[in-house]
């Protein structure tokens, strides 16, 4: 006899079960090469004024803006040359009355000069520059700390580094940066007909999928995957495994979730600790654990996900996703408030299963979401989906040409 299903939850309950789950957050120093993609732990505040010191907005010459007033193209200003001063030099010249310095663009600002004349309203005379128009005090010129000064906010903690993310710190001078680790997860396949994908496909032997679908999955939360070997239908070995990763963040498992004779999950959950979930009331989906163990003295949960892959998917992109974005500090986001869906037309009239909320995976054709109507182990329907629509517990039918909303696959 099999074990019966306990715990049978409405999406909405599990939903809330895993909102309320705390993570335990930890920070590590990273070299700010290493910082892609990564989340800032700590507020960052500039150590130094940006810009450090008075920079040249143009190529041009530094002036006393005062000597220009006068200037323009019937009657220049004559102003005598003494320095030439780069990106990167150091002036040595002050400017004084009747006279100016070269400047490239982000060159310091000679002492005395508090403007400058952009090349193209000078000519060269000799030794001397010719100014053919004003400037006003300032024009031209950065002054030190305009950009951001010293002590301020530069980055907030909880901020997601990007390149250009990264371009500010490289600003300030970070060498290393703090960043929340990423959470490790344990991922593990469970079935005795399971082999991995370099192995001979022998009869009665079907290569493991969910394994390897579910790592990129960890991975694209922010989370790093543990790769385990495949466990077979049996409580020992389970049980043993499960207890080996139990000093990680998180344990997932595909496969042995159902209610049948050789499903030994829940028994082991609830030997070791805590079953809070075993069903979910969805289609697919519907054999989910949610489970937990206690170890130096705080909780672990172990997530257990359906063995059919179409199931498991959406389980995951559902129920999983946002709580491990949580667990990486990422934004917290659902796939239901997502900016980037679809709303087209149902290709087909479309009769729903009753009495749960359904996941109905779906192909883009133009203006058309097209159903798949292949079961939830047909890998088939995942090569074909382009995504998926929600589909109430209530509703009895889809007409043809009801409008609907397809939430992209992988979008989490």
């Amino acid at each position: 006899m099999g074990n019966e299903f306990l715990n049978i939850k409405n999406p909405e309950d599990v939903k809330a079960i895993m909102n309320n789950i705390t993570t335990n957050k930890r920070i590590e120093n990273v070299s700010i090469e290493d910082s892609l993609n990564r989340v800032l732990a700590e507020d960052i505040k500039t150590p130094i004024n940006l810009p450090p010191f008075r920079k040249a907005n143009m190529d041009g010459y530094a002036v006393a803006a005062e000597d220009t007033f006068t200037s323009s193209e019937d009657n220049p200003v004559r102003l005598n040359l003494i320095e030439v001063v780069g990106a990167g030099d150091v002036p040595k010249k002050a400017v004084q009355k009747g006279s100016c310095s070269e400047v490239g663009t982000g060159a310091p600002v000679p002492e005395g000069a508090d403007a400058i004349v952009m090349v193209e309203y000078t000519e060269e005379d000799n030794d001397a520059i010719l100014i053919i128009e004003p400037v006003t005090i300032g024009q031209n010129i950065s002054k030190e700390g305009s950009d951001i000064k010293k002590g301020e906010l530069i980055l907030s903690k909880g901020t997601s580094i990007n390149p250009e993310k990264i371009g500010v710190l490289s600003a300030i001078g970070m060498n290393n940066v703090p960043v929340y680790q990423k959470p490790q997860v344990a991922i593990i396949s469970t079935g005795n007909e399971l082999i991995r994908h370099n192995e001979a496909l022998t009869y009665g032997k079907i290569y493991d999928i969910n394994s390897i679908t579910i790592a990129s999955a960890v991975k694209s939360c922010g989370c790093i995957p543990v790769h385990t070997e495949i466990v077979k239908d049996d409580y020992n070995d389970l049980k043993n495994k499960i207890q080996e990763f139990k000093d990680l963040d998180l344990i997932i498992t595909s496969g042995g979730t159902s209610a049948g004779r050789g499903d030994v999950l829940r028994q082991v959950i609830d030997d070791l600790g805590e079953v809070l979930v075993h069903g979910i009331a969805v289609k697919p989906g519907k054999p989910t654990i949610i489970g937990r163990l206690k170890h130096d003295g705080e909780y672990k949960y172990i997530l257990g996900l359906p063995g059919n892959p179409v199931a498991a998917s959406m389980v995951f992109q559902v129920f999983f996703a946002p709580f491990l974005r949580e667990m990486a500090s990422l934004n917290k986001s659902s796939l239901f408030n997502e900016r980037n869906v679809l709303k087209l037309e149902l290709s087909r009239r479309y009769r729903p299963a009753k009495g749960r909320k359904h996941y109905l995976l779906v192909k883009v054709e133009g203006k058309h979401a097209v159903p798949i109507l292949k079961d939830s182990g047909a890998i088939a329907a995942l090569a074909d989906a382009d995504g998926f629509i929600e589909i109430q517990k209530n509703a009895e039918i889809l007409e043809k040409r009801s409008q609907v909303t397809v939430y992209p696959l992988g979008n989490w």
